[in-house]
């Protein structure tokens, strides 16, 4: 999810994995995947910036998760085979 603001200065939080495209001429508008669209202040390079800035954040909190499991493996464990094993 990302932050961005409305023409009139009201703030919004948008899926960014709903958003098709991103076009600016002058105004940024946001195309979402439902055909949809939403015009912020933001540019397009800004919008673009958030995204990525919004999936490294995620991915850095999996690699996380990944790095630490092997020092949460005994509280995972459940008969013998890590949760989610079969």
């Amino acid at each position: 999810m990302i932050q961005l603001t409305r023409l009139n200065n009201h703030p919004l939080v948008v899926n960014s994995d709903l958003i098709k495209f991103v076009e600016q001429a002058p105004d940024t508008v946001i195309t979402l995947v439902n055909g949809d669209k939403i015009v912020v202040r933001e540019s397009a390079q800004d919008v673009l910036e958030r995204v990525v800035q919004f999936r490294r954040s995620v991915l850095q909190g999996i690699m996380l998760w990944w790095d630490n499991r092997a020092a949460l493996a005994p509280v995972l464990e459940v008969s013998g085979h890590l949760a989610g094993e079969k």
